[in-house]
């Protein structure tokens, strides 16, 4: 009897009152609930206006790059211009250095041409100073002696034009301040004034440049 009842008590249906009452809305509720609605309204307006704007990151983007090119091309414009200052500096610098270097070969033996310059004039004034009448077949050691110099003076001054040593002897010539020395200025008839009336010692030159200037008298207006 008792497992009978238990058994209808199961079986009977239930009644809820809490479930088959209507619930109350809230005020609170709906004042959330519709700041919940405007606020999902403002995030849709905002996202559809930020679609809408333009994109300012890829201008910008695009500024600073169009910056960093103009600033690499001034860097390269500069750096061109060094190398080519440098390049310039450097055949300079390799044509003087030539140069220098064919003025050591040329004119190397300057200083020791000055000094055989002293012998060929000693040469020239022993020549000079035999008495042609004396050079006769009567006196021939004289005669062979003056031969002698006359052939050593030649021979030195094959060598000297060998050398581009050039013998100056400007009889009659204009007066040059780069190649003669005027020991005095004198007047002279029938001789044009600023030309070269007498040579006390020749002058030389070695390659175009005056080794030793010629010593000359000089004729000036009367």
């Amino acid at each position: 009897m008792a497992a009978a009842r238990c058994v209808r008590l199961l079986l009977r249906p239930r009644r809820y009152p809490l479930l088959s009452c209507p619930l109350r809305t809230s005020p609170r509720l709906l004042c959330i609930a519709t700041q919940q609605k405007s606020t999902g309204q403002n995030l849709e307006d905002d996202q559809s206006q930020s679609q809408n704007k333009p994109k300012a990151e890829p201008m910008s983007a695009e500024k600073i790059f169009i910056e960093e090119k103009a600033k690499l091309e001034e860097q390269l414009k500069e750096m061109t211009d060094k190398y080519k200052r440098a390049l310039a500096d450097t055949e300079n610098l390799r044509q003087r250095s030539q140069k220098l270097v064919e003025e050591a070969k040329l004119y190397g033996i300057q200083s020791f041409c000055k000094d055989l310059l002293e012998v060929a004039d000693i040469l020239e004034k022993a020549t000079e100073s035999v008495p042609k009448e004396e050079l006769k077949d009567e006196n021939p050691h004289l005669k062979n002696l003056y031969d002698g110099l006359v052939m050593t003076e030649v021979q030195i001054q094959k060598v000297f034009k060998k050398h581009g040593l050039l013998k100056l002897n400007p009889v009659g010539a204009k007066f040059d301040p780069y190649e003669h020395e005027a020991l005095f200025h004198a007047p002279m008839e029938g001789k044009e004034p600023g030309s070269i009336a007498l040579v006390s010692k020749v002058g030389y030159k070695l390659h175009g440049r005056t080794l030793r200037p010629a010593l000359v008298g000089v004729v000036k207006e009367s």
